[in-house]
C-alpha cells in the first residue's frame, strides 16, 4: 500500500478555514471586529512566514466560542461550513483525492488547523483520517484553550504522522510510495520524508525549494 498525505488550506482548500473561521466569527458577533481581527491576522502573518506561536494561538483562536454552550458552536459550525467552507471545496481537489483512494492509498490529511474546526471538512472531502492539532477537553467535555499532545506544525506533523501509523502496527518504512501534498514552507519537514513531494498551490519560499530540488509543483486553483 502507498501513503498520502494532503496538506489542508492552501493545498486542498483555496483559503485558510481557521483565519477564515475567525472571520466568520466576527461576522456574526463572537468576536470583536477591530482588536480580534488584528489578532487574528498578526497569528496568520506569523504562520505564513514560518514562526507561529501555536500554543498562544490556539488559546486566541478558541476564545471566542469555548466559553458557550458545545451545541451553540456546534450549531456555528456547521453554519460555517454550509455558507463559507462548502462553496471552497472545489473539483480539482476532490478529483486529486479520489485519485488516490481509486489507486489504493492509504489517504490521510494533515493539517495544522485544529480538529474541531477541520473534523467537518475532511468528512466533506470524503477523508476518513485526518490529523490535526487536538483541542484539549476536561473532565466536562469542555475546550480548554490548550492543545492535546503534540501540535500538528512543521516538526509536529511527522511525529503525530508517526504516532498514527504505530496506531495501525504500521511504519513510514512500510511504504513503497508516500506522497505528501502541501503549500507551504512550514510542511517543509513533512515533505522531505516523503518519496514524491508534491508542491501544491505554493508560496514563494516552499516553490524556490521545490525548483531547487527539482520536485513537482502542481496548481490546483487559478
Amino acid at each position: 500500500m502507498n501513503l498520502t498525505l494532503f496538506d489542508l488550506d492552501g493545498t486542498l482548500l483555496p483559503i485558510d478555514s481557521d483565519h477564515s473561521f475567525g472571520d466568520y466569527l466576527i461576522e456574526i458577533g463572537w468576536a470583536d471586529g477591530g482588536e480580534w481581527k488584528r489578532r487574528n491576522d498578526e497569528f496568520y502573518e506569523q504562520y505564513l512566514a514560518g514562526r507561529l506561536d501555536q500554543v498562544a494561538y490556539i488559546d486566541f483562536a478558541t476564545s471566542a466560542w469555548r466559553h458557550r454552550p458545545l451545541e451553540e458552536a456546534l450549531a456555528v459550525r456547521q453554519r460555517f461550513m454550509d455558507e463559507r467552507l462548502g462553496p471552497q471545496l472545489l473539483p480539482p481537489a476532490r478529483a486529486l483525492i479520489a485519485q488516490h483512494q481509486a489507486a489504493g492509498d492509504l489517504v490521510a490529511i494533515v493539517t495544522a488547523t485544529n480538529d474541531f474546526v477541520t473534523a467537518p471538512i475532511a468528512a466533506a472531502l470524503g477523508v476518513e483520517h485526518l490529523i490535526a492539532t487536538r483541542l484539549a477537553r476536561d473532565a466536562a467535555g469542555r475546550y480548554t484553550g490548550q492543545m492535546d499532545g503534540v501540535p500538528c506544525l512543521q516538526e509536529g506533523k511527522v511525529v503525530r504522522v508517526g504516532e498514527w501509523l504505530a496506531q495501525r502496527g504500521a511504519q513510514w518504512q512500510d511504504f513503497e510510495r508516500i506522497t505528501v501534498y502541501s503549500d507551504s514552507i512550514n510542511d517543509l519537514p513533512l515533505m522531505e520524508r516523503a518519496t514524491h513531494p508534491v508542491a501544491t498551490n505554493p508560496g514563494e519560499s516552499l516553490a524556490a525549494v521545490a525548483r531547487e530540488r527539482a520536485w513537482p509543483i502542481l496548481q490546483l486553483f487559478p
